[in-house]
């Protein structure tokens, strides 16, 4: 094979793979900007309005599904090999998405985004494995930062494309992943590369998935019912007793097992450890301000859905410029200190939330400068974070260590819409104004939570770099002492 050709087969391979990846995260927050929408559908059918509260599970059953299953899937293929696991799972992805178009009640809607999250969560994991093996070496650190930033990227872009389709149907923000999911595996199958299997042997706790399953779900489930049932009343204080036994639980048997769920020592990395608590937090604020201003604009000021998604072209437009104009300011200054600027600019998008939104609308007073600083500091934080935890370990976890930094990516936005519910209330019109300042409020906070950790995280890589310059250099050998004589 000619080197031209060869080069062709990896710029299309990675094509593939970051196309998959794209709709992937895309889809876990494009139906944001749809549930308004959903809810007045499945209300005209069966005579009863769906609340906020029984939306969210059409967003958390995803999340939570997808973070149980991501370390699993990680290990399958490192175990099985990354391209068989790939290409299944986003055909798995691809039918449950029709499954989701076709849903009659939000009950089955709800049933079919858990299992597109099955698919998801094969796809995710083996996605960075498989990138990492179709470029060359010198540029795989590149090609980690553009995995890490395209999640970023269809994140923030999530609303303008529901907004977009809605103004079809709905059901069209599932009905778009399948011409896409038939189209990558059909282009899979001829130009993925082949990986080797670099592990044997049994697949990780899948109990341990289970309890995990169950402690995020009573978690997300107490904070969504407990504004309606009360926060002592006896199912809240179950849900919230039975996540933290599941939870505790859960560690314990990570600790013991043989092949857990999560390798937890993994967290001892310093840098991974950082790393991946920022993700937490920074997740939970992103999760926070993306389903609040689609909120707020659909059922505040009454904006349509497309008409929401315009508003927040400016945000998602800065995400990827800024990710590619920090792409050298990363090699040169080191993670940590775009992270921080990243997590104070995110934090000043929502302080300015909280002091300039008002009942009347004022698009150029209230969104745009939260937009543009928030965009700006997804751009500095997401994908940095990502990559800092990934860079930090061994290459023969790339693949699992990524679906635990993916997994906690997940956890923070079922908690983040959660919280935001239990802040907000499971109806939502002006006289939540001032909830909507606490959330947005908590939001600023967790971002200042995140440019703590960016400073930990400079402060690591400074200790790893003054220790090893102070390590004394290799005894020269026999050979090379005799040269000098």
């Amino acid at each position: 094979m000619s080197p031209s050709v060869w080069f062709s087969k990896q710029r299309v391979a990675s094509t593939v793979i970051l196309l998959a990846v794209f709709m992937t995260n895309l889809d876990l927050w494009i139906v944001n900007v749809a549930l308004p929408a959903m809810g007045s559908s499945f209300a005209a059918s069966s005579g009863r309005a769906a609340t906020l509260g029984s939306l969210s599970w059409v967003l958390n059953a995803y999340a939570i599904v997808l973070a149980a299953l991501l370390v699993v899937a990680g290990r399958m293929g490192d175990r099985v090999g990354q391209r068989p696991v790939f290409l299944t799972g986003v055909t798995v992805f691809t039918l449950a998405s029709l499954a989701c178009a076709l849903a009659p009640d939000l009950g089955t809607l709800v049933a079919a985004r858990a299992l597109q999250a099955a698919g998801a969560a094969a796809q995710l994991p083996t996605s960075l494995a498989l990138l990492l093996a179709s470029v060359p070496a010198e540029r795989r650190t590149r090609a980690t930062r553009n995995w890490a930033a395209i999640g970023g990227l269809a994140a923030a872009t999530g609303p303008v494309a529901g907004g977009l389709l809605v103004q079809v149907d709905w059901r069209w923000v599932f009905v778009i992943n399948v011409p896409l999911g038939i189209a990558t595996v059909a282009a899979g199958l001829r130009v993925l590369p082949s990986t080797t299997r670099t592990e044997q042997g049994r697949l990780p706790d899948l109990t341990g998935a289970l309890l995990i399953t169950l402690a995020i779900a009573a978690l997300s489930g107490g904070l969504v019912q407990a504004p309606e049932w009360g926060w002592l009343d006896a199912r809240s204080v179950t849900l919230f007793v039975l996540a933290l036994l599941s939870a505790a639980v859960f560690v314990r048997r990570s600790l013991q097992h043989t092949h857990p769920l999560f390798e937890l020592p993994l967290l001892r990395l310093p840098q991974f450890g950082a790393a991946s608590a920022g993700t937490f937090v920074f997740g939970v604020a992103f999760a926070i301000m993306l389903l609040s201003n689609v909120l707020w604009c659909q059922e505040i000021w009454h904006w349509s859905a497309l008409r929401t998604g315009v508003a927040m072209v400016p945000g998602p437009a800065l995400v990827p410029v800024v990710t590619l104009l920090t792409a050298r300011a990363a090699q040169r200054l080191g993670h940590g200190p775009l992270v921080t600027a990243g997590g104070l600019l995110f934090a000043a998008g929502m302080l300015w939330r909280a002091c300039f939104a008002s009942l009347d609308v004022n698009y150029w007073l209230d969104l745009l400068p939260s937009q543009v600083l928030g965009g700006v500091g997804v751009g500095l934080t997401l994908g940095t974070l990502v990559a800092a935890g990934v860079s930090s370990l061994p290459g023969h976890r790339a693949a699992t260590g990524s679906a635990l930094v993916n997994s906690v990516r997940q956890i923070s936005a079922t908690v983040g819409v959660a919280l935001l519910v239990a802040i907000v209330g499971t109806q939502v019109g002006p006289a939540q104004r001032q909830d909507f300042r606490a959330a947005w409020l908590v939001a600023a906070a967790l971002s200042v939570a995140a440019a703590v950790v960016g400073v930990r995280i400079t402060r690591t890589a400074t200790r790893t770099r003054e220790a090893a310059a102070l390590a004394p250099a290799p005894a020269a050998s026999l050979t090379d002492q005799r040269s000098t004589a």
